[in-house]
């Protein structure tokens, strides 16, 4: 698989702009767009690549495959057949990069790769780029281990997936657990253990932990298991009736009891389809449905003859696209960090699905049939993804509208230009100054915008230019004395400025001109007069009074619904308390609330898994381990001597002496 610029680089084949603005002696400073796209036409080769459009301010405005890239380019240099969307692009280009590839399926891998990395604003663009969970059966042990696993595909065994949601996997989980007996626990709790757990109880695990099940039956559990999740589920149900009945003959019916439970079980889950899936391979069922512009694109996972899941995309920059050309584009970028299955069913064809079949299977290193079925059952899964998409869309067009409205009234009430397109607010937590992170969630026309949310490591004094009056300055004008006080432990106001200074400075640092999108509207700031005066201070230091901020102070004892707004030069607002534009506040200020304690948690919980031991130099997790696994505890490890620590596996008596060293400095 082509990765990013690397396979072109490394054949000679890449076409680069050059730190000078030149391309092939050719200057292209001057120019400006269409007659930058005809400057490079002299020297671009009819072989397939990827070309980027760039803006003069270095961000990339376009990402885009051809299998000609000369036939390609030279098509934007006609206007008057392209949309509104693609002569803006064209006018905004200042300069181009090329890379070759060496067939066109490389060129759609490349690109959605670069689509993913750059998100260019012309692009068609995959929003939710979440890592789906799988289900991973263990091979570095004995007695194989199965569970639910999400990321990077590091641990060895085998990977079955991808779910559509965390409860599919537990779904499958439980489900596996009662037919096959498989163990959940983790290699550490597997080996402590002297006698079965509850589970093996309950007839949900085979009790290989002390030896209620030979390793070579367990084997062939692990085997069931596997073929269930490869689809195979009708050969473990006659194997299984098989041997039911075999025991029955033995008179064995205990052990016959087992084996109808588990053919029941097996039974029911089938039972829950309607449509026969028997047979079928892993296949993703993918439907798109447009309504006056707006795309939806629903996909199933159907693995082992069972429904995985589903989940909906809403794809951005897509109006002027057709949904061929968008269902493509979701593809290729889908499918760049998801290992596709080997059947792809879709609702409608594609411009280039040939193309499209061809790179998935380069990605996936295996043949991927991509299909469109017009009757059968195929057809029937598709017509129920067709109709998840419409409910999915239109769902979601009934919520915009409404967010709209709520964002339109927010505008009016405080008096605000227009409606603001971003919001962003702001809460920090902590307790008594320890711990302490700021917070920064989004909202805009869709929503809660989750990808752009923002947590910020409070870094303290030494870190945070103190915003104290100097003796030679006057008192400055409309700022509480609380907003100029000196940076202590668990003072919000400082930290409100640290997270407002580092925010700012760094969107002042990367996107200066404002195009990229990142800029709010208008800041909300959970907190009175004394934040939101900390927060203009700090937006007057930067030079930026184009950003509306208003601070939402809570009702006497904290009563929702008494709520008052500040904003500069203005007298406190308060609002009706069955105001839906409150109802809407309340519900940002509660969403940043939720995220600042959500991060503070997190932070507070690894710092308590923090031991002295690792501050030690040298001292890394198995020496710890072993030191811990010795002595009981860190403190028993303080008071341990030389001869003592020495003694533990992994430490020599070098570092024996380090150990020691550390807790006894004065000898």
């Amino acid at each position: 698989m082509v990765e990013q610029d690397q396979a072109a680089d490394d054949s000679g084949k890449a076409l680069k702009v050059l730190e000078d603005g030149k391309v092939d002696g050719g200057s292209v400073n001057s120019l400006a767009g269409i007659d930058v796209i005809r400057s490079y036409l002299t020297t671009l080769p009819n072989t397939p690549g990827v070309y980027r459009m760039i803006s003069d301010a270095g961000k990339v405005l376009y990402v885009g495959k051809a299998k000609s890239l000369k036939k390609r380019v030279t098509s934007y240099t006609n206007l008057n057949n392209q949309s509104n969307r693609i002569r803006r692009m064209v006018s905004e280009t200042a300069t181009m990069e090329f890379v070759t590839t060496h067939t066109e399926a490389e060129a759609l891998l490349l690109e959605a790769n670069l689509i993913k990395r750059y998100a260019p604003r012309y692009n068609i663009l995959l929003r939710d780029d979440k890592n789906f969970p799988q289900i991973l059966v263990t091979d570095n042990h004995d007695f194989a281990q199965i569970l639910k696993h999400r990321g990077a595909q590091k641990r060895k065994g085998e990977y079955f997936g991808p779910f559509a949601s965390a409860s599919a996997v537990n779904e499958t989980l439980a489900f596996l657990q009662r037919v096959f007996l498989l163990r959940t626990c983790t290699d550490a709790v597997f080996e402590a253990r002297t006698r079965p757990c509850l589970l093996y109880q309950i007839k949900r695990c085979s009790g290989p932990c002390d030896g209620r099940i030979s390793q070579e039956a367990y084997a062939e559990l692990v085997d069931q298991g596997r073929a269930f999740l490869s689809g195979r589920s009708n050969t473990i149900q006659q194997d299984l009736a098989a041997k039911m009945q075999q025991a029955s003959d033995k008179q064995k019916y205990e052990e016959a009891a087992q084996y109808r439970d588990r053919i029941q079980a097996l039974t029911r889950i089938q039972a829950h389809q309607d449509i026969n899936l028997a047979g079928m391979p892993p296949t993703d069922v993918i439907a798109i449905h447009e309504d006056n512009g707006d795309f939806c694109i629903q996909i199933f996972f159907y693995r082992g003859g069972r429904n995985y899941g589903n989940r909906a995309y809403f794809p951005a920059h897509s109006r002027d696209e057709t949904a061929d050309a968008v269902l493509e584009a979701f593809l290729g970028q889908f499918y760049a960090q998801t290992t596709p299955p080997g059947q792809l069913l879709l609702s409608q064809d594609i411009p280039n699905r040939d193309l499209v079949s061809e790179a998935l299977g380069i990605r996936a290193e295996r043949r991927v049939h991509v299909r469109v079925p017009t009757r059968g059952d195929k057809r029937k899964l598709l017509a129920h993804a067709e109709a998840n998409a419409r409910a999915a869309l239109s769902r979601r067009l009934a919520e915009s509208a409404t967010q709209r409205k709520l964002l339109d009234n927010l505008g009016a009430t405080l008096e605000l230009d227009g409606a603001p397109e971003r919001i962003e607010v702001y809460d920090n937590s902590h307790v008594s100054g320890t711990d302490a992170v700021g917070a920064m969630i989004v909202a805009g026309p869709e929503g809660f915008v989750k990808n752009a949310y923002r947590k910020f490591n409070i870094k303290g004094s030494k870190h945070l230019t103190p915003l104290i009056e100097k003796p030679d300055e006057p008192h400055r004008p409309g700022l509480s004395d609380t907003a100029q006080e000196p940076y202590s432990a668990g003072d919000d106001f400082a930290m409100m400025r640290e997270v407002l200074t580092r925010r700012f400075s760094r969107a002042m640092k990367e996107d200066p001109d404002r195009s990229m999108g990142q800029w709010p509207d208008l800041l909300l700031i959970d907190g009175g007069l004394g934040q939101l005066n900390a927060t203009l201070l700090v937006l007057e230091e930067l030079g930026i009074d184009d950003v509306a901020v208003a601070g939402v102070a809570k009702g006497p004892n904290r009563n929702a619904g008494r709520e008052r707004v500040f904003q500069r030069g203005k007298s406190p607002l308060s609002l009706e308390a069955r105001d839906p534009v409150l109802y809407f506040i309340q519900r940002l200020r509660d969403e940043a609330h939720r995220f600042a304690i959500g991060t503070h948690r997190a932070k507070r919980g690894k710092s308590t898994q923090k031991s002295t031991l690792d501050e030690i130099p040298g001292v890394g997790g198995k020496r710890k381990k072993a030191l811990l696994h010795h002595f009981g505890a860190a403190s028993s490890v303080a008071e341990a001597g030389r001869e003592d620590l020495a003694v533990v596996d992994g430490i020599s008596a070098a570092m024996a002496s380090k150990i020691y060293d550390w807790f006894h400095p004065h000898g």
